[in-house]
């Protein structure tokens, strides 16, 4: 009975939020850009954030990536606005290619924030370092060549659009693999992260090399590049551990978000790979003694005794919030945007559909051969779980925007969504086979994360950590010093800090 009251419930409600439409659409309500509003803006991105947060709930449920239900938000959205009349939004892609800039530079710092450089993990980080690498050189070349003998698309455009489409999405990667036994996590929390950084940095010294006379100058110009940011990298990087660390006020993590932001943007401007400084910031926090040794028969323990563990653990604890809330906001405005930019005629298209199945084909065949080759078990389900994603959107719109000489008229932009909801299916149905289903890893959730000690407050300074030198201590309940939950950190699978 209380099933069926319910279906009534629901029906009733359907009907009525049915009605109500139809009454609206019938009055002839006619919206342009002038009748956006401050007030509008608010109450629809609230409502985006609101739904997004259900989304990830229905995501846990259905094993659905909530990618799926955001994107499906966004074209749901955009048939909503042309029934009433708004056909145009105002500066779409500027807010799209922006809203992938700073959601990318979180998901980096996101990233190299779970990367914990321990000798004892060296052969998991090169293993994942080299499939990742691997898998973007074969699968650019796969694409590549595809595009060029079946839609006519010349070598270059070729392998600059087949760069994005071999880049896994961690951004989908690490919120769905928590189901997974703790070594597969991890290795796959690694790969997505280097497959990230590597095909970001690829994709951008190659448009950077594209007028090279020669493939010596290109190898030259590489290097003076990887070799200029890389020293701009480390040294802004200490410079900003140490005096973060140093900083009492409590206005600080913006701060430093601000600064990363505007060097970020300096070194584009220079054609440099700027994602190497937001990856070396991270892992400083993360590593922050490997990084700031205390060599105390040398230097008298400098520069170890640069910092202090009690700040850097409460550093770290703030920047993973900060990055966890403010990567979900970013995603959900990136992939419900990137929705309402969406056809879903393009999905009627053969064409658009073949070409979309066919490059999703080579590039399992590809992770196929390349895990068979290194040997990497379980081969099920971690050959399936490829997803594309935000990055290879957002490289697309920055192919159009910055790069337009290189826009090749033949291809179709459906064949992106083709691509990412065939590799989202097929990662979904992977894991529901494996029993696992989707789910988030634990180390994301605020529940899990580090400690944060304050020594502005009596009494938090000598917090307890887990035994472990570097490692993390499970947040306190209501008490300062609580102890770790050992079956928590057994199931954690992602690199600690």
């Amino acid at each position: 009975m209380e099933t069926t009251s319910g279906v009534c419930l629901l029906a009733d409600l359907g009907d009525f939020a049915g009605m109500t439409l139809l009454s609206i659409f019938d009055l002839g309500l006619e919206l342009s850009g002038d009748d956006i509003n401050a007030y509008g803006l608010v109450i629809g991105g609230s409502a985006v954030v609101i739904l997004s947060y259900f989304a990830n709930l229905f995501a846990r449920r259905t094993n659905v990536p909530s990618v799926l239900v955001l994107i499906a938000m966004g074209i749901g959205i955009r048939q909503g606005l042309h029934a009433v009349g708004l056909n145009h939004i105002p500066f779409e892609g500027l807010v799209l290619e922006l809203l992938g800039t700073v959601g990318l530079i979180f998901i980096v710092l996101e990233a190299a924030l779970e990367l914990e450089l321990r000798r004892d993990k060296l052969t998991l980080i090169l293993r994942s370092a080299t499939l990742a690498l691997s898998a973007l050189a074969l699968s650019t070349g796969a694409i590549a060549a595809f595009l060029h003998f079946a839609i006519a698309m010349p070598w270059l455009n070729a392998v600059v659009y087949g760069i994005p489409l071999s880049i896994m999405s961690s951004a989908i990667i690490i919120p769905s693999v928590g189901g997974l036994s703790p070594a597969s996590r991890e290795f796959m929390v690694y790969e997505s992260t280097f497959s990230d950084i590597f095909g970001i940095m690829a994709f951008y010294l190659l448009l950077g090399n594209q007028e090279a006379a020669s493939s010596g100058e290109v190898l030259t110009n590489v290097a003076l590049n990887l070799l200029g940011t890389l020293a701009i990298s480390v040294v802004v990087a200490y410079l900003m551990v140490y005096v973060l660390q140093k900083i009492e006020s409590g206005v600080r993590l913006f701060l430093s978000i601000a600064v990363l932001l505007l060097i970020y943007a300096i070194q584009k401007l220079f054609h440099l790979s700027p994602l190497i400084l937001i990856l070396i910031f991270g892992l400083m926090l993360n590593n922050h003694k490997l990084f700031f040794p205390g060599w105390l028969e040398i230097t008298n323990g400098w520069p170890g005794n640069l910092l202090k563990d009690d700040r850097m653990k409460a550093l770290h604890h703030d920047f993973h919030i900060l990055t966890l809330e403010s990567a979900f906001v970013i995603r959900t405005f990136f992939f419900v945007l990137f929705g309402m930019t969406v056809s879903l005629g393009v999905l009627l298209d053969l064409d658009v559909v073949l070409q979309g199945l066919i490059i999703s084909v080579l590039l399992y065949v590809v992770r196929l051969v390349l895990m068979a080759l290194l040997r990497q078990k379980p081969l099920s389900p971690l050959l399936y779980i490829a997803p594309r994603g935000l990055i290879t959107v957002l490289l697309f719109f920055a192919i159009e925007s910055q790069y337009a000489e290189l826009v090749f008229p033949g291809f179709d932009q459906g064949v992106l969504l083709v691509v990412i909801l065939t590799t989202s299916l097929v990662m979904t149905a992977a894991l529901i086979q494996h029993g696992s289903g989707i789910q988030p890893v634990a180390d994301h959730d605020i529940g899990a994360l580090p400690n944060a000690p304050r020594t502005s407050e009596p009494g938090l300074s000598n917090v307890p950590s887990d035994g472990q030198s570097d490692g993390p201590c499970d947040v306190a309940d209501s008490t300062p010093a609580s102890t770790p939950d050992p079956a928590s950190d057994e199931s954690s699978p992602a690199p600690q800090g």
